[in-house]
């Protein structure tokens, strides 16, 4: 009996050991990962920011027209959305940092073409053959660039996976989700750089672009899930676990590690579909805000002091993700409830927006545009990481499936279609009634995307027994 007695301390002894020894390795590599992955998005962002910021150059000096540059924007935008729903698949069907580096090197090949284009002048030559061409390299670019998002959050979930990780995943994500804006930040300080030196504005392309590719070489060395070292993980525990219950029942068990998730299964997953449709209202608030604010200034201060004032909502943008992830990691990782007081606050000021918008001195708009870039910067920031990353650990799923990376873009793709046809309203609201109405467009927006959260937040709020932290 006391043999048996120290056996099975000694077994408790080892497996205890055992599991401390994978943590360190685990945790040891997770700076590596957050790095890669994180540099990753920002050279996506490097590249994709460095073709707005020449615009100017590209109608001035290249001969492009504004319907040119709007069916660019139009392209990418298409084929950026829908390529977010199929990178995330692939991610989880196929080695995800293949896929990142395959985003990052036709990145990169793309905008080198559109630099041969305008060195070479296709449009001057041919302006159909020039339009065919710079269309077809946006189109391209589009996809490319639409693997940063759902491929590289599904390697963070892999590393990020232990129970300190997932206490902070919200801080985590938050902070890592601070990679566009510096990639947008760079890509102005680049741009500027470039002109203040006296080069021809296509160096700003072709930086970004030597860049990815660079990256790229470094994203294929980047080990893209622990249990390709050797490291269990509580994934793979609740696999395993899985796997025994079947075999108790007397089922046949082949197991070749976690399947791929399907895009049906994936909406299966609960609430999945309705954070989908809700970060289309989001994402489309944020998109009307960004592209449309500077135009609105304008109405009443200089172009210098607009784009000043427009900036200080981009500034809010950034910390905004990272608030939302610590405040809802303090709330025990309820991010619906935490994302619906976000919403409300900006609900106000959108009210407050639509009656007295025209009247607010600079020194007013300041503060209040900084709050509301972190009011929306915040959900739609954390919605496509740490949300998501929540939703494709439901237990459903966990273990069995890879799901994170369709998971996000799902969230991704369907948010950026629903944004994409709700901007072409503001337009004509703006035309028809004003800009209360466009105001008023983005508070039914928010209190539309807030509703389909709803279920959630009462969960989260009023459920707590049946309320589940995955």
């Amino acid at each position: 009996m006391v043999q048996s007695n120290e056996g099975t301390s000694l077994l408790a002894d080892a497996e205890t050991a055992d599991k401390a020894l994978q943590l360190r390795r685990l945790k040891s590599y997770q700076k590596w990962a957050f790095l890669v992955t994180f540099f990753g998005y920002f050279m996506a962002h490097f590249s994709r920011k460095c073709y707005s910021t020449v615009k100017l150059n590209l109608s001035v000096d290249a001969g492009y027209s504004s319907l040119l540059i709007s069916a660019m924007d139009s392209v990418f935008m298409g084929t950026y959305a829908v390529g977010n729903i199929v990178s995330g698949n692939l991610g989880d069907r196929f080695r995800p940092t293949n896929i990142l580096a395959i985003g990052l090197f036709g990145s990169g090949i793309c905008l080198f073409f559109i630099t041969i284009g305008l060195i070479y002048d296709f449009e001057g030559m041919d302006a159909q053959l020039g339009n065919f061409f710079i269309l077809f390299c946006y189109f391209l670019f589009g996809f490319f660039q639409s693997t940063g998002g759902p491929v590289g959050t599904a390697v963070m979930g892999n590393w990020f996976c232990d129970e300190d990780s997932l206490k902070k995943r919200g801080l985590i994500f938050g902070l890592w989700t601070c990679h566009q804006y510096m990639g947008d930040v760079t890509a102005a300080l680049c741009t500027a750089a470039v002109l203040q030196a006296g080069l021809t504005y296509w160096w700003a392309l072709v930086i970004p672009a030597a860049c990815n590719i660079i990256w790229g070489f470094v994203t294929v060395q980047l080990v893209p899930d622990p249990a390709e070292m050797g490291i269990i993980t509580e994934e793979v525990r609740i696999r395993i676990a899985k796997n025994e219950a079947k075999r108790a029942l007397g089922e046949e068990v082949n197991d070749d590690g976690p399947k791929p998730i399907t895009f049906i299964n994936a909406l299966k997953i609960p609430m999945v579909a309705q954070y989908a449709f809700a970060f289309g209202f989001f994402k489309l608030t944020n998109y009307v805000l960004f592209f449309w604010l500077p135009f609105f200034l304008e109405k009443n201060f200089d172009p210098v002091t607009a784009n000043l004032i427009a900036a200080l909502y981009s500034v809010g943008m950034m910390p905004g993700g990272i608030i939302v992830g610590v405040v809802s990691d303090w709330f025990g990782g309820r991010r619906a409830a935490v994302i619906g007081v976000f919403m409300s606050f900006l609900f106000v000021f959108l009210g407050i927006f639509s009656q007295y918008s025209e009247q607010l001195s600079a020194m007013m708009l300041l503060p209040m545009l900084a709050i509301m870039g972190i009011l929306v910067g915040g959900p739609n920031n954390i919605i496509t990481s740490a949300v998501a990353a929540d939703l494709a650990s439901h237990p459903s799923v966990r273990g069995s499936n890879k799901s994170l990376g369709t998971v996000t873009g799902l969230i991704n793709g369907c948010g950026a279609i629903t944004a994409s046809i709700g901007l072409l309203a503001v337009g004509p609201l703006e035309n028809a009634f004003g800009w209360s109405s466009v105001w008023y467009f983005l508070m039914a927006c928010t209190a539309t995307g807030t509703l389909l959260m709803s279920p959630k937040i009462y969960v989260e709020l009023f459920k707590q027994s049946d309320y589940v932290k995955v």
